[in-house]
């Protein structure tokens, strides 16, 4: 099923830029407005010249998020400058707000380059302008340099973080549809070989019967009669095996089939299975050697379509009068089944098509960890050889 994304509405991203420049705008005139009650306190005149300067300082915070360098290269000019002029003038926020994007926003050695050049401005200045006792207001401001440094830096690690996440959280979505992918692609092949194995055993074994029936009517029309009853009963076999398969796909697909279904063939169908053929005219004998343990389902389905395929190919390459054995053999860690015949079957090709023939066979043995061998036996006919393995995961 594929995965539910949570989609934005639209707008988004307009409202989004929006908000950010409504934000900078706040900032901005926060960042001047902090600084105005230091014009107070240092007696600066005239003070709309210095309220002019503050606002200047100030203004280039408008594009911190686009140029978070040229930005803070601007502010520090400009409070060099209004510090050249009087101290009080010198818009600290707004110096603080600039290093904060730098590290917010930039590479971490570009806002310690920064935040070491903003320093060195600070102690240079407070040297010259404040005196003996310069180092009181230098260890504050080193503090708030510090402070503002380390924000950044915070904000700069979450936001990789949580990138991160999204990243992994994108990564794990992608890998979990690849394999519904798989699952997809595993279960189309294994309902293209079950169907095989339904329609090609009972076609095969209807078309054996249609061509006795044929062969029985002119001179015994009561064996023809039972032979058609015979037809209709492998077709409406066929008929409850496929609506079986169809009902599972309709009922993992959160439909009600409304109907009863068949259940999976399993080992003890194999009887019915024989009947099946020997009514084609296939004389077929079945023996059971060994313990049967309690196998899980999936197993016997596997043997019973080995099973299956080995006497319908014995149905259509064997010839008249062939006859076919089955014998399956509980040995201790391993289930063998043989599958001989001594028709005239030894040419039949095997199919090379994903999910039939023997390759179909193949994949349903290597799911349990077997092998399965054929080909002709001497002095003629064909054979079938499995291998299981047993063990006890392989009970139920």
């Amino acid at each position: 099923m594929p995965s539910m994304r949570m989609l934005p509405a639209a707008g988004y991203p307009a409202n989004r830029a929006a908000g950010r420049w409504v934000s900078d705008v706040l900032v901005t005139v926060a960042a001047g407005a902090l600084a105005v009650p230091a014009l107070f306190y240092g007696s600066v005149h005239p003070r709309g010249v210095a309220v002019l300067v503050l606002a200047v300082t100030a203004a280039p915070l408008l594009a911190r998020r686009i140029w978070p360098l040229p930005v803070f290269g601007c502010v520090l000019a400009a409070a060099i400058g209004a510090g050249l002029w009087n101290a009080s003038a010198i818009d600290g926020p707004a110096l603080l707000v600039a290093l904060y994007t730098m590290a917010a926003m930039r590479p971490r050695r570009d806002a310690l380059a920064c935040a070491v050049v903003l320093e060195l401005a600070i102690l240079t200045g407070l040297l010259v302008l404040a005196g003996s006792r310069w180092w009181y207001d230098a260890i504050f401001l080193s503090g708030m340099v510090a402070a503002a440094l380390g924000l950044g830096l915070y904000i700069a690690a979450r936001r990789a973080y949580l990138a991160e996440l999204h990243d992994r959280a994108e990564r794990l979505e992608r890998e979990r549809d690849q394999q519904a992918a798989l699952a997809a692609a595993a279960e189309r092949a294994r309902i293209a070989r079950e169907m095989h194995d339904i329609v090609a055993h009972h076609l095969t074994v209807m078309t054996t019967l249609a061509e006795a029936a044929v062969a029985a009517s002119a001179t015994s029309p009561e064996r023809a009669t039972e032979v058609m009853r015979s037809v209709a009963a492998t077709g409406r076999r066929a008929l409850a095996d496929t609506r079986r398969l169809l009902g599972v796909l309709r009922q993992r697909s959160g439909q009600d089939p409304g109907e009863t279904r068949q259940p999976v063939p399993d080992l003890t169908q194999l009887d019915t299975l024989i009947e099946q053929v020997r009514s084609a005219g296939l004389d077929t004998t079945l023996e059971v050697r060994g313990q049967a343990p309690d196998l899980p389902a999936g197993m016997q389905l596997t043997v019973y379509r080995l099973v299956q395929e080995a006497l319908t190919n014995t149905l259509k390459h064997g010839g008249a009068g062939a006859r076919a054995s089955v014998r399956l053999h509980f040995l201790p860690g391993e289930l063998r089944v043989d599958i001989d015949d001594d028709g005239a079957g030894t040419t039949a090709p095997a199919s090379t098509g994903s999910g039939s023939g023997l390759v179909g066979m193949r994949e349903r043995i290597r799911a349990y960890g077997g092998d399965v061998q054929a080909g002709p036996r001497q002095p003629e006919g064909w054979t079938v050889v499995a291998r299981l393995q047993l063990d006890d995961g392989d009970t139920a």
